[in-house]
């Protein structure tokens, strides 16, 4: 079963508000992580067209602060399927709407989001076939990243 009509990518875009930031105008971490997991669940449930749950974030690393009024920009990748579950790749852009710099990569990480049935239970997802190279390179980065999972996980046992 193969998904070709589907986008495998959605941007989300939004101002940070004082509400969601330190006294110092810092924007909370977990903001930030709430808004990557919104769009990773929309691009994923976009894909399935069923119900997707967050199973895995792997490696938050803020490369940068992110203040009140920035624009925050999210964009989530579908980057590589198994049976149940996708691998989400989410970027982070910060803007400054205020002078004229470009938006600066905030962090990035992987979400691993599984398919979940009516019943509750985890069900197949359709296969992913990436069709630019710049698909297909973050394609085989995110085999080898799933693979390398796997392997913790067995050694973790």
């Amino acid at each position: 079963m193969k998904n070709m009509n589907v986008s495998n990518q959605i941007v989300m875009s939004q101002v940070m508000l004082p509400h969601q930031a330190n006294v110092a105008g810092n924007v909370h971490g977990g903001e930030i992580m709430k808004f990557m997991d919104t769009a990773a669940g929309a691009v994923a449930m976009k894909y399935a067209k069923a119900n997707c749950v967050t199973a895995r974030v792997d490696e938050l690393e803020f490369h940068l602060p992110i203040f009140v009024g920035a624009l925050v920009t999210c964009t989530a990748s579908i980057v590589y399927v198994g049976r149940t579950s996708m691998e989400v790749l989410v970027n982070v852009e910060a803007e400054d709407l205020e002078s004229n710099s470009k938006p600066q990569k905030a962090l990035s990480a992987y979400f691993t989001m599984v398919c979940m049935g009516k019943n509750g239970r985890p069900q197949c997802v359709a296969d992913y076939v990436p069709q630019t190279e710049d698909e297909l390179r973050l394609y085989e980065e995110a085999k080898e990243h799933v693979q390398r999972k796997k392997e913790l996980a067995k050694k973790s046992k």
